[in-house]
């Protein structure tokens, strides 16, 4: 049976996609390709034919989540303070702590991309550069205070993940948030 030309294309965006929320979910070193590939409908033998090896689909995986994760965390280049203030609240809370698949990849994955190669460390390291420069930029050139907000926003929410009550989760979220509120909207 012959395929779209599209087809292999499709096939491997749809396998990024879905292994991107298993891996933000329940790791992705823990996850073999059979689990990987039966997510999408597919046998684990077929996963060779988009790539070369389960690395080399954490690579890709990551260098899309950290496109994701930038504009989780900072918003566009243009945005508004409201704007800005908005995406705080929306990166600093319990839906974001209770669904790692749908969020930021920092929080869920950073243990595994700090432990990957060097190709995944530096399309990271790319990335957040890129984004400490955007909020140095609202923060009047202050490069520490854009690493501090950075760290505090996926501190904030490794720690919120970590642990069990709704109320621990809550109090840390909002006081992470509020003390980097202040610091923007003086």
């Amino acid at each position: 049976m012959r395929y779209a030309p599209h087809h292999k294309e499709e096939i491997r965006e749809k396998l990024i996609e879905s292994s991107c929320a298993i891996a933000k979910k329940g790791g992705f070193s823990t996850t073999g390709v059979d689990a990987l590939m039966s997510a999408i409908g597919l046998t684990g033998g077929a996963f060779y034919s988009h790539f070369g090896s389960k690395g080399e689909l954490f690579a890709a995986l990551i260098e899309r989540e950290m496109a994701h994760s930038a504009h989780m965390l900072a918003g566009t280049v243009d945005a508004s303070s409201e704007q800005i203030s908005s995406c705080l609240r929306s990166y600093l809370s319990s839906e974001h702590a209770l669904h790692p698949e749908n969020g930021c990849v920092l929080p869920a994955l950073g243990a595994e991309i700090a432990r990957a190669g060097p190709q995944v460390r530096a399309a990271v390291e790319r990335a957040l550069r890129k984004l400490q420069r955007r909020w140095s930029e609202r923060l009047e050139g202050d490069d520490d205070a854009a690493w501090a907000v950075m760290a505090q926003c996926v501190g904030a929410l490794v720690m919120a993940r970590a642990v069990e009550s709704d109320s621990s989760r809550q109090e840390i979220l909002a006081s992470v948030r509020r003390s980097i509120e202040r610091r923007l909207l003086p």
